[in-house]
């Protein structure tokens, strides 16, 4: 047997040696005899010896070598195969069907298994799949959890085509000629310590009381020390039984410091303190409110304190009474259930106002846009804005692509009148090409950057303001110089109403722009009925004051047989979803402005008895609209958002891509249970 096994490579050079040996000697005999023919001789005699002795030793210890390098191999293979066995980590070998077919001792121990078990891999780890084992050279890993551990487990595939071409007793088929080797990593303690590590990571939070002034003015002066200690002593009992620092900064605003696991469990209580807060009452007529912001998953305490600061502000942008948040690029929202509070105090309008009259008067041209689908409130705040840049001899257009029914007839008004030029009003192309570093970009109606009717202007300049009434979301327009978002404020017409107010000296609208602005207070409350505060009434009042003539916006704003009809035809078919929440479709065919349509028809469901909340649905420019009402029981702006939307606590609305009319109302449908079930409606 050993006459079959040859020697090779280095092992094989070394055992040559004498033959390279016996070369050189020749070599010196033959100079030998050039010198000395005697002395060649001798050399001769001894070389003949040397050869004969090499000869017999290298054939007689030949077989003794071998047989040593084949005890030294085996004797590896079994040291090897005993590393195997007694692995640290649990080894198993699978065939590419995932069938055992060895384990090691390790694996025995943590599976239970014997070494006789050769049934499929997925009857121990039914997470590992036969579509789950590698078919290639990539490795596979998948966590999984067994016996209470967790455990890390690595596939890999291992090739035996080398190993078996060479065996005489077995042959390589053309495929799967592999298996696959399967390691277990127990990542128990790690997980535990990195959990641990995330429990107590770092969380701050600010904690602003959203009405203080106005509920420490609804009570007696000898009671209000009395109400901020009860309001106080709430909020520090609270954050103290979760482990938490609370310090106040100021009368209304307090810092707070946690840890992540504190904080998750204010979540498992979905913020109880909000509830609790209001329920502090000595006598004062308005309940007092919290907004929260909490900030975490930075790379720095600074940044998450920043993210914090953002989040309040959110909060604080959505109306209050809510907790914002923000974990790294993700936020979230809880609470908002509850309508805003109306400041009575005019002094912020006063405040923007004079910041928007500074920003003005460094920038040659102004370009106002409101969102896609200008709708009367869009247009009139954006005609309003235009009335304060012209006051200060600025270039002022309207960006408008396609204008919709409700808006043309004052469109047409304005076009009509000689007092305007023809670059009142210009599409996105010509806004495009208006627009430079020395513009300014007004931006009405909305703060979603996506929902504005040229989002490339945002882009185009740095100077960009934001006037808005609807509630923030996460998507907001960034880097805004200016941004005045008041959630409570009916309309964005009576925000500017107030800011015309105060702005610059000597500002006279005219009868036709007081029409316009009117006119979108009068649209978004409904004619008054939805969502009215004292300063509604006061800027409706300015408005007047100014020219607006309510007959004439009436006649205006009179609809055609056609919409008639279809909004008639959207509230005979609504239906009632778990009894109080009416859900209809709006035609669209040959009606030049369905959204609209679908807005006024969910208005009306209102009046139905019973109704806590109205959604209609229409189909327009291949995109289901969703036009959402509600009076004050439930906040359709919290189950817009679920859909992708936004708006207000009362008004709201969506738009879903990709979908139809069915599945639309579906989606919508399954919105509502989830919500319920969840105790968020």
């Amino acid at each position: 047997m050993n006459d079959k096994i040859k020697l090779k490579g280095q092992l094989k050079r070394y055992m040559q040696w004498p033959v390279f040996l016996m070369v050189l000697l020749i070599l010196m005999n033959v100079v030998l005899y050039s010198v000395n023919v005697k002395a060649g001789a001798v050399a001769s005699g001894f070389l003949g010896v040397y050869a004969a002795v090499v000869v017999l030793l290298y054939f007689q210890n030949r077989s003794i070598i071998l047989n040593e390098l084949i005890s030294f191999a085996t004797q590896y293979g079994q040291v090897q195969k005993s590393l195997m066995k007694n692995f640290i980590f649990p080894y198993a070998l699978l065939d590419p069907d995932g069938k055992l077919l060895w384990v090691n001792e390790e694996f025995t121990a943590v599976t239970g298994k014997e070494k006789t078990y050769h049934k499929s891999i997925t009857t121990i780890f039914p997470e590992i799949h036969v579509e789950k084992l590698p078919t290639d050279d990539q490795a596979v890993e998948t966590d999984l959890v067994l016996n209470g551990r967790d455990y890390r487990v690595m596939l890999r595939k291992v090739s035996i085509a080398d190993l078996v071409q060479q065996s005489d007793l077995l042959e390589a088929g053309e495929q799967r000629n592999y298996l696959i080797s399967m390691y277990l990593f127990d990542e128990t303690d790690l997980n535990a310590a990195l959990r641990k590590n995330e429990e107590n990571q770092l969380v701050t939070g600010l904690l602003y009381l959203d009405n203080y002034e106005e509920a420490m003015e609804s009570v007696e002066e000898v009671r209000r020390s009395l109400l901020t200690a009860l309001i106080n002593r709430k909020i520090n009992k609270y954050f103290s039984s979760l482990d938490g620092v609370i310090k106040q900064l100021e009368k209304d605003k307090y810092f707070i410091v946690m840890r992540k696991a504190s904080l998750e469990k204010l979540k498992e209580q979905k913020f109880r303190i909000l509830e609790e807060v209001k329920t502090v009452n000595i006598g004062n007529e308005m309940a007092v409110t919290i907004s929260m912001g909490f900030g975490l998953n930075a790379q720095t305490y600074a940044q998450t304190s920043e993210y914090a600061r953002i989040a309040i502000e959110l909060a604080l942008g959505r109306g209050g009474d809510q907790v914002v948040i923000k974990e790294g690029e993700r936020i979230s929202y809880y609470g908002g259930k509850t309508q805003g509070v109306e400041k009575t105090t005019r002094v912020k309008a006063r405040v923007k106002a004079h910041a928007l009259e500074e920003f003005m008067t460094g920038k040659d041209n102004v370009v106002v846009m409101g969102h896609s689908i200008t709708d009367v409130d869009s247009f009139g705040a954006a005609v309003g804005i235009c009335r304060a840049a012209r006051t200060l001899n600025k270039k002022a257009s309207i960006v408008i692509n396609n204008p919709t029914s409700s808006v043309r007839p004052l469109m047409d008004a304005f076009l009509q009148n000689s007092d305007y030029d023809g670059k009142m009003f210009v599409t996105s192309q010509e806004a495009r090409e208006m627009v430079d570093e020395n513009s300014m970009v007004v931006v009405v109606d909305t703060n979603r950057p996506s929902y504005t009717e040229c989002p490339e202007l945002l882009k185009m300049t740095r100077t960009i303001v934001v006037l808005d009434h609807h509630r923030q979301g996460s998507e907001v327009i960034q880097n805004a110089v200016l941004s005045y978002i008041e959630p409570y404020a009916s309309s964005a017409c009576e925000m500017v109403a107030e800011i015309l107010q105060y702005f610059a000296e000597g500002v006279r609208v005219k009868n036709i722009e007081a029409d316009s602005l009117y006119a979108g207070i009068m649209i978004d409350t409904n004619n008054f009925m939805a969502k009215t505060g004292v300063r509604t009434f006061e800027a409706a009042a300015f408005l007047r004051r100014c020219g607006a003539d309510v007959t004439r916006i009436r006649k205006l704003f009179r609809e055609n047989i056609e919409n008639y009809r279809a909004k008639g035809e959207a509230i005979k078919n609504a239906e009632l979803f778990r009894k109080c929440y009416a859900i209809s479709v709006c035609p669209s065919e040959g009606i030049d402005s369905p959204t609209v349509v679908g807005a006024q028809a969910a208005n009306e469901l209102l009046n139905i008895v019973g109704v806590k909340a109205s959604f209609v649905l229409t189909d327009y420019n291949n995109q289901i609209f969703i036009s959402a009402r509600a009076i004050d029981e439930v906040n359709v702006q919290l189950i817009m958002e679920r859909l992708g939307g936004g708006g207000h606590l009362n008004i709201a609305g969506a738009q879903l891509k990709d979908y139809t009319i069915t599945e639309a109302r579906d989606i919508l449908k399954q919105t509502l249970q989830q919500m319920i079930d969840e105790g968020d409606i």
